[in-house]
C-alpha cells in the first residue's frame, strides 16, 4: 500500500469516513466480499447475452447441476416452467434472465420449477438484474437463484471459494448491492465496516452516516445491542460461527424478526480482521410458526373433545407413529413400541383381508390416496373387542406413496347402541306381527301412517302394502257416522292424551262392517314434542271360529283340557285364576268359557256372576267334578252357566263338550243397543260415573263441580273423558246413551218413590 494508506491491520475506521472505508475495503480486500458470497444462502452466478453462465458462487454450481435459466439453449429451456396466478404457463420471454437481459430488475423474484438431471421436480425462486453499465461486464446480468424447499440447507453447504480476476470482484460488488438480503461485516471494534444497499435502505441512511457506527450509536435497544455485541465478541475471540434471531423496530417504526449468521474473515497471517454477516427478515416465518401453533392446538382441542387419535405411516419404510390414544384402543400401554406387527396383532382375525385390501387400494397411485374402512380391535392386555372407524389419505411423489396420515375413532358405544335398538326392534316386531290387535304408528306433520302389524290383512281384508298410508285416506274407510269422533279423538292424542274408542269400519274389500276398540297414545320426541301417535286396534266383532277360554288353577288340568278342545277345531286360550280372566275379559274377542271347579277352593262361579253383571256376552260351561250332586249343578246354572258338565273321562268330555259348545254358539245373539251402552258405562271409572249422573240430571260443569267438589275445569275435562269413552259426539247422544243403559236422573227416581203410609 501507497504511504497515503495505512497497513490493513491498522487500518482505523474512526480516520475516514464511513463510505470511504467501505470503498477501500472492497478494493483492498476482496476476500472480504468472497466470504460473504459463500455465506449466502443462495446460489449466485453471472450470465451473458448468450444466456451462458459466466461466473457463480459455491452453491449455484452444486445446484443440481445448475447451468442457467436461460430460454435460448434448447437442451435446458425445457428445465424451467413457471405459472401465473391462474395457473397458466409463463412464456420464456419472461422469466427473469431474460427480462434482466431487456433492462428489467426482477426482485424480489418468481417462482420457477426447475427439473433436475435425476427427473425430480423442485421450486426455486429466480431473482435478476442488469449489471451496472460502467462495469467490465456491462449487458450481463446477475441471476439469484434459492431453493424454495431447502434454503437452511442450502446455507449448510456453502463452502469457502475464491475468485480473483478483477471482473469477478466487480461481479460480486454488483451483487451483493442486489441481493435483498441484509448483508454487513463489523470490524474489531464493533464498528460497521460495509452495508450492502438493502442495509442502507433498512436503516434509510447513507453510508457516509452508517459506516463507522456501532449498534449502540444506530440507537439499538441497550439490552439487544449487548447481546449482539457479545456475538460480534465469540467470533473475533473464538473463531467461530454464530447465529441466532432477534426482534428489532426500525427507526421508521417497522418491527420485525431478523435471524444472523456471522462468520470471522481472517488477515493473511489468520488474525481475525472483520466478522462478516448476513441477515434476514423473517417475520413471515415467525407468522407462519405462530400460525402453526394455533392450528395444533385447535386441533389437540378438538381430537379431545371428540376422542380421535391421530398416526402417520410411512410406506416405503413401514414406520408407524401412533398417539395414547390409538395405544389405548389397541390395549396397548402409552410408551409401547408400535408398528405393522402390533397393528395386525390387534386387528380382528375375521376382518384381517378387509383390512389389508383397503390399504392396498389406497397406497395404489392409480387412486386417490383415500382410507375408509370400520373394523373391530381386540386388546392386547385386556382382550376387549373394540369397533374402531379410521379414514385417512396417501401422499404420493414421482409414482409413489411417501406418507400417510389418518384419524381413528372409537364407535363402541355406538355399535352397541345399535345393537340393542336393532334386538328391541325385532322384539317389537315379532310381538306386533303375532298380535291379534292391530298395531299402528303414525307421523303427524307428514299425516301418514308408517307402520301397520300383520293383523291389518285380517281386520281390514286386505293386505298391510295395499292398504292407505295416509290419515285422510285411512278415515274414508270409518263407518261415516264414527268419523267425526274419530276426528275428535285423534286431535285428543295429537294434542297429548291417551284415548281409547269404539269406531266401525266398512271392510273396502266385501263392504262389510268391523266393529273396532282402539286404544290410542302420543309418542314424544326428544324435545317433548308429539311427533308421532300410536294405537292398538282390536276387533270386537263377532268372530266365525270357535274362541275358548279355560280358567283352571291346575296348570297340568288346564293343559289336557286344552289339547281336547284344540281337537275339536277350536281356538284356546288358559287362565289360572278367574280374577285374572275377569280382569282380562273386556278386550278379549267373543267365545265360550270353560271353567272348571273340580280343585278345592275353586272360586270360577264368579265368572258367569260377574260376566253378567258387567254385560258381556260369554257364555259360560262349567265342569264339576263326577261326585257332584246335583245341588251343584243348579248352583252353577243360578250363578249364570249355560250347561253344567260331570264327565269322568276325555271321550265323553269331547262329546258333551261339542255339544255344549254348538249350543251356546247357536244361542249367542248381537248384543242390543241396551246391553251395548250398559258395557260402555261399566268401563268408566267412579268419578267419571258422577260427572255423568250431574249431566243426566240437567246440571252443568259449574254445579256438578260444586256438588262434588271439584272446578269447572276439572268438571269439563272428565265430561270430555266420558264422551271418548261412550263414542258420543254430542251431549244429546251421552245422554241418550246412558239413558239407554238404564241411568236415570237423581230427580225422577225420587219422584216414582212412594211415600210411606
Amino acid at each position: 500500500m501507497g504511504d497515503n494508506h495505512r497497513a490493513s491491520s491498522d487500518f482505523d475506521v474512526a480516520d475516514t469516513s464511513g463510505q470511504r472505508l467501505g470503498e477501500e475495503l472492497t478494493r483492498q480486500d476482496q476476500t472480504l466480499l468472497v466470504a460473504v458470497l459463500e455465506l449466502l444462502p443462495l446460489g449466485v452466478g453471472v450470465y451473458d447475452h448468450r444466456g451462458d453462465l459466466l461466473h457463480a458462487n459455491a452453491l449455484m454450481r452444486d445446484y443440481v447441476g445448475l447451468t442457467g435459466p436461460s430460454s435460448y439453449n434448447p437442451d435446458l429451456s425445457g428445465r424451467w416452467q413457471g405459472y401465473d396466478f391462474h395457473n397458466r404457463p409463463i412464456p420464456p420471454d419472461r422469466y427473469p434472465g431474460n427480462r434482466a437481459l431487456r433492462g428489467e430488475t426482477v426482485r424480489p423474484g418468481i417462482d420457477l420449477v426447475h427439473i433436475d438431471h435425476d427427473g425430480r421436480e423442485r421450486w426455486k425462486r429466480v431473482s435478476a438484474a442488469p449489471l451496472h453499465p460502467k462495469t467490465a461486464m456491462a449487458g450481463n446480468v446477475i441471476v439469484i437463484v434459492q431453493d424454495v424447499g431447502d434454503l437452511e440447507e442450502a446455507a449448510k453447504r456453502s463452502g469457502a471459494a475464491s475468485i480473483e480476476s478483477a471482473s469477478q470482484l466487480r461481479f460480486l460488488e454488483a451483487t451483493l448491492s442486489s441481493i435483498p438480503d441484509f448483508v454487513y461485516a463489523f470490524d474489531r471494534e464493533r464498528r460497521f465496516a460495509y452495508a450492502n444497499e438493502a442495509m442502507l435502505g433498512f436503516f434509510g441512511l447513507p453510508a457516509s452516516a452508517m459506516l463507522g457506527r456501532t449498534l449502540a450509536d444506530l440507537n439499538y435497544p441497550p439490552d439487544l445491542a449487548k447481546d449482539l455485541n457479545g456475538h460480534i465478541d465469540r467470533v473475533l475471540n473464538e473463531g467461530v460461527t454464530t447465529e441466532g434471531e432477534f426482534y428489532y423496530r426500525s427507526p421508521s417504526g417497522c418491527g420485525a424478526y431478523y435471524d444472523f449468521l456471522w462468520g470471522p474473515l481472517r488477515a493473511a497471517d489468520g488474525s481475525i480482521k472483520f466478522v462478516v454477516g448476513v441477515s434476514r427478515n423473517t417475520s413471515e416465518r415467525h407468522a407462519m410458526e405462530e400460525k402453526l401453533k394455533r392450528s395444533e392446538a385447535r386441533l389437540r382441542a378438538a381430537t379431545d373433545l371428540v376422542c380421535l387419535g391421530i398416526y402417520s405411516w410411512d410406506p416405503t419404510t413401514g414406520a408407524l407413529t401412533w398417539d395414547e390414544r390409538i395405544r389405548a384402543m389397541w390395549g396397548l400401554p402409552a410408551d409401547e413400541p408400535v408398528d405393522i406387527a402390533v397393528f395386525e396383532a390387534g386387528v380382528h382375525p375375521d376382518d384381517l383381508t378387509r383390512v389389508r385390501d383397503a390399504i392396498a387400494v389406497c397406497i395404489d397411485p392409480a387412486g386417490n390416496g383415500a382410507y375408509n374402512i370400520e373394523y373391530r380391535v381386540i386388546g392386547h392386555v385386556d382382550g376387549e373387542t373394540r369397533h374402531i372407524a379410521t379414514s385417512g389419505r396417501t401422499t404420493f411423489a414421482d409414482g409413489h406413496a411417501e406418507g400417510f396420515i389418518g384419524a381413528v375413532i372409537d364407535v363402541t358405544s355406538q355399535r352397541h347402541a345399535e345393537m340393542a335398538i336393532r334386538a328391541s326392534e325385532a322384539q317389537f316386531r315379532s310381538f306386533a306381527e303375532h298380535s291379534r290387535s292391530l298395531i299402528w304408528i303414525g307421523d303427524v306433520e307428514a299425516e301418514q301412517i308408517i307402520y301397520r302389524s300383520a293383523a291389518f290383512e285380517r281386520i281390514w281384508g286386505m293386505p298391510c302394502q295395499e292398504g292407505p298410508t295416509a290419515l285422510g285416506d285411512w278415515i274414508k274407510d270409518v263407518h261415516p257416522d264414527d268419523r267425526q269422533q274419530v276426528e275428535r279423538s285423534l286431535a285428543l292424542v295429537k294434542a297429548g292424551e291417551a284415548v281409547e274408542f269404539e269406531y266401525r269400519i266398512i271392510r273396502p274389500g266385501d263392504g262389510t262392517i268391523r266393529w273396532l276398540r282402539d286404544t290410542c297414545f302420543p309418542i314424544g320426541g326428544e324435545n317433548g314434542a308429539i311427533k308421532r301417535i300410536g294405537g292398538i286396534a282390536t276387533d270386537l266383532s263377532q268372530e266365525d271360529e270357535h274362541q275358548i277360554y279355560i280358567v283352571s288353577s291346575n296348570l297340568s288340568e288346564a293343559r289336557r283340557l286344552a289339547n281336547i278342545v284344540r281337537s275339536l277345531e277350536c281356538r284356546v286360550r288358559t287362565f289360572d285364576s278367574a280374577s285374572t280372566f275377569l280382569d282380562m275379559a273386556p278386550v278379549l274377542a267373543p267365545g265360550c268359557v270353560l271353567a272348571d271347579l273340580r280343585q278345592p277352593k275353586n272360586q270360577s262361579l264368579l265368572i258367569p256372576r260377574e260376566l253378567k253383571a258387567r254385560s258381556i256376552a260369554m257364555p259360560t260351561i262349567v265342569l264339576g267334578s263326577p261326585t257332584a250332586d246335583v245341588a251343584s249343578a243348579v248352583h252353577a246354572m243360578k250363578a249364570g252357566a249355560v250347561d253344567y258338565l260331570s264327565l269322568s273321562d276325555d271321550d265323553a268330555l269331547r262329546s258333551a263338550l261339542l255339544t255344549a259348545i254348538r249350543e251356546c254358539h247357536s244361542g249367542v245373539r248381537p248384543t242390543t243397543i241396551d246391553e251395548s251402552a250398559a258395557a260402555r258405562l261399566g268401563r268408566l271409572t267412579p268419578r267419571e260415573r258422577q260427572v255423568l249422573v250431574g249431566l243426566v240430571d240437567g246440571g252443568t260443569n259449574k254445579t256438578i263441580g260444586q256438588k262434588l267438589g271439584i272446578s269447572s275445569r276439572t268438571v269439563e275435562l272428565h265430561r270430555a273423558q266420558v264422551m271418548s269413552r261412550l263414542n258420543a259426539g254430542n251431549l244429546m247422544e251421552l245422554l241418550q246413551i246412558a239413558l239407554a243403559a238404564g241411568m236415570e236422573s237423581t230427580s225422577s227416581a225420587g219422584r216414582n218413590q212412594r211415600k210411606p203410609t
